[in-house]
This record gives C-alpha cells, structure tokens and sequence, in this order.
C-alpha cells in the first residue's frame, strides 16, 4: 500500500495502522463552501474490477469535521469517502460522494465505540454500509459510481480543523464482492 499525503506521524504493524493527522487536511470539492481540497490522508492499494472493502475504526473525534473511513477513488476529481465524521458535537456515519463536485450525506452514529465500514462494488453501483457491532450492517447509501479498469482503494483520514488527530483502523480487508440484495 501507498499513501497519498502521507500523515506526519503514522505506524503500520500487527494488522493496525495508526494515524496522527497533519493541520487542515481535507478531501473536498466545491458544494457549499467554494474550495477544492486534495490533501486528506489515503493510504491505498490499486483494485480492478468488484469488490468489498472493510474496515475497524477507533479514533478520538474532537473537532469539526474530524473523520475516518474507506475510500474509493478515481482521481482528485472523482472519489467516494465513508465512515464516521464529527458534526454538531457528535460523531455522525458520513458518506461523501464526489463526481466534479461534493455531495454529502450524514446519519448519528449512536455509538462512542469503534465501528465498522463496508463499501462493495458492484458494477457502476457502491453499496456504502455500516456497523456498531461488526455483525449487522445496514445500508446507508447505495450511490453511482463510474466503472473505470481499477480504482484507488483504501483508508483515509482528515481534520479540517485542526491538527493531531488519533485514528487506529484494523481488520481491512478486500474480498470478492458480497453481492446479497439490498434487503437481505
């Protein structure tokens, strides 16, 4: 794996990557504030066809917008971000999905404890799921997504506000797609 914006303090052993995030980073294009940012924390391997990605995420959300997730991504232009972002002094489930310009939607996340991310590619379509417990993952946003040869795939994180923070994810892993219906 590689990064993109490698963090200032990060550590990769025994199946956990720990990240310290670097001042005023961000991903970000346009919708509602007017700027383009491209220099969030993505740490990515390349991945053709379809897939499932999953992850663990622990992290000390503090600040406006602080936020983990997986990644999917194209070029600076095109890219899915998901997992929990802080809002409204809580930690909110966060999906950004960026196609020229950012759209982005949120739900409470009813949990201070870690939680689990799942985005599956299937075609053109990305099912964006998530977890309190690691077990059951309900759907929060199925969204389109260009169908390119391969794609960026991996982790991220930012702190537009700040700098400083802490985010352990574990139990990444990319596997054949789960293809079970929307509902099941």
């Amino acid at each position: 794996m590689q990064w993109l914006n490698e963090p200032p303090v990060w550590e990769a052993d025994d199946g956990r990557l720990r990240v310290v995030s670097g001042a005023k980073t961000d991903f970000w294009r346009i919708t509602h504030y007017g700027f383009v940012r491209d220099n969030g924390h993505f740490y990515y391997k390349q991945k053709a066809g379809d897939f499932t990605v999953q992850v663990k995420i622990e992290a000390k959300y503090e600040a406006l917008y602080d936020q983990a997730g997986i990644m999917i991504r194209l070029d600076a232009a095109n890219w899915i971000k998901a997992g929990i972002e802080y809002t409204d002094g809580l930690p909110h489930f966060s999906a950004v999905v960026t196609r020229d310009f950012s759209d982005w939607s949120v739900l409470p996340a009813d949990s201070q404890g870690p939680v689990w991310l799942r985005l599956t590619r299937l075609g053109s379509a990305i099912r964006i799921q998530y977890s309190v417990d690691g077990l059951s993952f309900p759907m929060l946003r199925l969204a389109y997504f260009a169908e390119p040869s391969d794609s960026q795939v991996g982790l991220m994180c930012c702190s537009p506000e700040r700098e400083g923070f802490e985010v352990e994810f574990s139990e990444f892993r990319i596997t054949e797609p789960i293809a079970t219906g929307l509902h099941e």
